[in-house]
């Protein structure tokens, strides 16, 4: 069994140490273990649940709801319902941030249009003056939604 230092395992999965070390901190990891001299010792099968944190921390779950996810797995299989009900929500929450990214990104992209047209006609009164009718759609419904 291959056995890794915390800068291998961190290098592996293209992360910092301190990314690591902060997981650990906060109980993340109890699944890994010490030398005697008490350096973590990572193996391969840590893999996928420090991958796994990495998920649920970047699609915002509190460290705290992934320490309790860490914990139910640390039980077993009779935890599975619950497991499978925190990955749900979180799916939907993640889900309800796309959307919410989505919207301001088609903002973004509707004021880049906007100054890019000015630019082009000369202000942004000839803008504002343009019917709805010579919008796509898409900006359209932009423009819409930021001016209502």
């Amino acid at each position: 069994m291959a056995t890794y230092t915390i800068g291998q395992m961190a290098s592996k999965l293209g992360v910092a140490t301190s990314t690591l070390r902060y997981y650990d901190s906060e109980g993340l990891l109890p699944f890994v273990g010490r030398t005697s001299g008490g350096a973590r010792v990572f193996r391969d099968e840590d893999m996928p649940m420090i991958n796994i944190i990495g998920c649920l921390k970047a699609g915002g779950m509190p460290i705290k709801n992934i320490k309790q996810y860490v914990d139910l797995c640390d039980q077993g299989d009779v935890t599975i319902e619950q497991r499978l009900d925190m990955i749900r929500d979180q799916r939907d929450a993640v889900v309800a941030k796309m959307r919410e990214l989505q919207d301001n990104l088609d903002a973004l992209d509707y004021k880049l249009w906007y100054y890019q047209t000015a630019d082009r006609l000369g202000s942004c009164e000839q803008v504002d003056a343009l019917p709805d009718e010579e919008l796509s759609p898409k900006m359209r419904a932009v423009r819409h939604r930021l001016n209502h």
